[in-house]
């Protein structure tokens, strides 16, 4: 539960190649809640607290093979454009 603390609304969501998958909009139980406008269905997703491998500054990474709802990060910014 130490890393659900340091999650705030409005932090960047990386792949552990760094590459953006969303931003923080809140964290429920044991789940981050994304953004909307970081996904191709305007819809909150949401990701597993243990997918998070770490947090560094105002970035969180997540771990190599986390389960990655289809549709978000940058693809998902150009599929709406």
């Amino acid at each position: 539960m130490f890393e659900k603390l340091r999650i705030k609304e409005h932090m960047e969501v990386v792949d552990y190649k760094g590459q953006h998958v969303g931003t923080v909009d809140d964290t429920r139980d044991d789940a981050i809640k994304l953004t909307r406008s970081d996904s191709s269905d305007e819809m909150h997703h949401f990701l597993s607290l243990d997918d998070v491998d770490k947090i560094d500054d105002n970035r969180i990474y997540l771990k190599e093979g986390a389960r990655i709802p289809e549709g978000l990060g940058n693809k998902a910014v150009l599929e709406r454009a």
